[in-house]
């Protein structure tokens, strides 16, 4: 993309400045570094199909050099042994730069990922939240604990690990970088980031503010730039790391997982999603619908703890589901930082044929088709979208079972409380459901019988900071995020004994 196609769409000068590089590379102990054999990759405009960046496609023996790095700066740069108060300021110190160019950082995520700009905006000031929470927790965090045991004098220690690896998708770029390198950083960790190949511009922009404000020592945070099975394999094989995340597909959780397993080295993992909205028949109907319609169609359905299965009382069944139907109808669909879309595209063409497939192999298999969905055309846009979509039937049906990450939901009722658990327990994932109802007694007791990592109430997608967030089975292992769990994660203890 030209810097004058770039500018009609009304970017910000420093936006433009920035793609307008011939070149992004990638960060490595406080330098820019192209790949060893010079090969790069295109970065694409998901909702115009237009390049928009060039990046430095790294092997193995670059991202070798960014591990090393990060172990060099762990052991020699001080930033393990800084007083926490002092390192906590550091991490305040980005977070208040983010703060004060968060339309620019909004602006590439927003053309980077193809998400709506004022959802972009929330993600970006989520990354800002991440920080502080986490500068403000490592404060708290009592870093010597002695321990009452007869005859000995104890205490356990804690102190941070070192090099840590982050491999990071595509749909939440920069909040899990936020949620990944803020708990690693508080604790005085080094890291070492992979975003994926699609995405990689606001984490590049991120290092070049901290290069140019000189907010962290070198090799404390490095980025490396490349395609998943050369880049990121690297990062999940490298043995000198202490620490390992990985958020993304099960099916690629369970490669880096097995390669930090060779290794010995503690993973924490955030995978896919199939979650439930168990509605009971004393709903809002309109207003129920409206949440639910708004959940399936953020960022497009690209979301892992999103409600895709959708079990709704049967005395309500008919009149909910045509609700949700005419409600979906009216999503404005349109390019992310046009204003008034509400729905922009999904991430890439593979995505796009992703989503149009399990469409026609849940049709296949039986379901029906309550709204047909299917591919979008935008006037003047050349980008990847679909039309939100509705199936129902047997929840054995393929796109019940299986994670389509799509704006679609498989829709299916329920007669009792009893039945209404166990159907949502019903498959092998367990990230987040939620249960809707007015009555609190009830949705408490279905909340708690989940088989999930959360359990929401009159609302789904709720992560806050200081609540832990995690997955069972197929949707991730290894701890939790946002949360004081998370900090300690990144913190190795160490007990200490002398016998009186």
């Amino acid at each position: 993309m030209s810097t004058a196609t770039v500018s009609a769409q009304g970017l910000l000068p420093e936006v433009v400045s920035f793609l307008s590089k011939p070149l992004h590379k990638a960060f490595i102990n406080g330098e820019w570094v192209e790949a060893g054999n010079g090969e790069t990759f295109d970065v694409v405009d998901p909702g115009s199909g237009d390049k928009i960046a060039t990046v430095t496609s790294l092997q193995k023996c670059d991202v070798d050099k960014a591990v090393d790095a990060a172990v060099a700066a762990f052991e020699g740069s001080g930033w393990a042994k800084m007083p926490v108060n002092e390192r906590s300021a550091m991490l305040h110190r980005i977070a208040d730069a983010i703060e004060d160019r968060k339309a620019i950082f909004s602006q590439i995520e927003s053309l980077d990922c193809g998400k709506i700009y004022s959802q972009a905006e929330e993600d970006v000031q989520n990354f800002i939240d991440t920080f502080r929470y986490f500068a403000d927790l490592a404060q708290t965090v009592n870093y010597r604990n002695v321990i009452a045991v007869k005859h000995h004098e104890a205490w356990v220690a804690r102190h941070p690990w070192g090099a840590c690896g982050f491999i990071i998708p595509w749909n939440f770029p920069f909040l899990l970088a936020g949620w990944g390198l803020g708990p690693a950083l508080a604790a005085g960790n080094t890291c070492v980031l992979k975003p994926a190949e699609d995405t990689p511009l606001s984490a590049l922009y991120l290092c070049h503010m901290i290069q140019e404000l000189d907010l962290l020592p070198a090799g404390v945070l490095n980025v490396v730039t490349g395609y998943g099975e050369t880049a990121g394999a690297a990062v999940a094989n490298n043995p000198k790391f202490r620490r390992m995340s990985f958020t993304g597909s099960p099916e690629v959780g369970r490669l880096v997982a097995e390669a930090c397993g060779r290794n010995l080295v503690p993973i924490k993992c955030e995978l896919g999603g199939k979650g439930a909205a168990v509605v009971f028949d004393d709903v809002d109907i309109s207003e129920t619908a409206q949440k639910l319609v708004n959940a399936i169609t953020f960022h497009t359905g690209q979301v892992c703890c999103d409600a895709t299965r959708w079990l709704i009382h049967r005395n309500i069944y008919d009149k909910f589901v045509s609700e949700c139907v005419e409600r979906m109808k009216l999503v404005q669909i349109g390019y992310q930082m046009d204003p008034g879309s509400q729905m922009g595209p999904v991430v890439n063409t593979k995505q796009r044929e992703r989503v149009l497939g399990y469409l026609e192999k849940g049709v296949a298999d039986g379901a029906e088709l309550v709204l047909e969905g299917g591919a979008k055309k935008v006037a003047g846009r050349n980008g990847y979208y679909v039309k939100p979509a509705l199936l129902a039937g047997s929840l054995s049906n393929v796109a019940a079972r299986e994670e389509i990450f799509g704006p679609v939901a498989f829709l299916a009722p329920f007669a009792s409380e009893e039945e209404g658990i166990r159907l949502a327990n019903d498959t092998d994932y367990g990230l987040g459901n939620s249960v809707w109802s007015r009555d609190l007694a009830r949705c408490a007791r279905v909340a708690e019988a989940f088989e999930s990592g959360n359990g929401w109430i009159n609302a789904h997608n709720v992560v806050v900071h200081g609540v832990p967030y995690a997955g069972v089975g197929k949707s991730g292992m290894g701890g939790g995020v946002v949360s004081p769990e998370t900090l300690n994660d990144y913190l190795r203890p160490i007990s200490v004994v002398r016998p009186l």
